[in-house]
């Protein structure tokens, strides 16, 4: 694998992973915890597979950027994308545990 489809690989796997990891739990939050919207379980039930499917092929994109032969810096900026949404995701999950406990 060449370093441009390597670097292509790691710009769009970390845009799909990243920013849908970070909207879902203000948008978890506005549209079931607290929906403020009229038809907000329609808009959810859009956007949470939009969310997914892109959170997947993020994911895929980095795993195949991160585990390719030469270690180099784009496999450690690949690395360092999946941390992020590692601690993204923990801190999802302890805040959606904290909501829920609330109610």
């Amino acid at each position: 694998m060449s370093w441009r489809e390597r670097e292509r690989l790691f710009y769009w796997g970390s845009a799909l992973a990243i920013i849908p990891a970070l909207a879902f739990l203000p948008a978890f939050v506005a549209l079931v915890f607290h929906p403020a919207i009229p038809h907000a379980t329609v808009y959810a039930a859009f956007l949470f597979p939009i969310l997914a499917i892109a959170e997947f092929f993020g994911v895929f994109k980095l795993v195949r950027g991160c585990v390719a032969r030469p270690f180099d810096l784009l496999t450690f900026l690949s690395f360092g994308a999946l941390f992020v949404l590692l601690v993204i995701a923990t801190y999802t999950g302890v805040f959606l545990a904290a909501l829920a406990q609330r109610m």
